[in-house]
């Protein structure tokens, strides 16, 4: 294979990803923590995480219910919310789930 394939499978593989839709979903840890994450499919990314081959954060902490799932967005646009609710303090990661469960 040449490396003009390689470059355009990639480019591809790429333009698909990033158009793809994605989700930003919460979970709950059956400790009562939770897990945000990003995810072209939520329902499959709940099984993966409940059989203990998702998030590493979560292997320990099964079953995850889903309790937040987004409206479709880029992926651009799904990290970048993933990450604003991350990097809020723990009273502030929960009042922001809060708001946007109740919303």
């Amino acid at each position: 294979m040449s490396q003009r394939e390689i470059v355009n499978r990639w480019n591809l593989k790429f333009m698909k990803t990033s158009q793809s839709k994605w989700y930003v979903y919460i979970v709950e840890c059956k400790d009562g923590s939770l897990y945000t994450g990003i995810t072209t499919d939520v329902d499959q990314r709940i099984e993966t995480h409940n059989k203990g081959k998702g998030a590493k954060y979560t292997r320990g902490r099964r079953p995850v219910t889903l309790i937040y799932k987004s409206h479709q967005m880029s992926k651009s646009e799904a990290a970048s919310t993933e990450f604003s609710i991350k990097k809020q303090g723990a009273g502030q990661y929960l009042k922001c789930i809060k708001q946007i469960i109740i919303a």
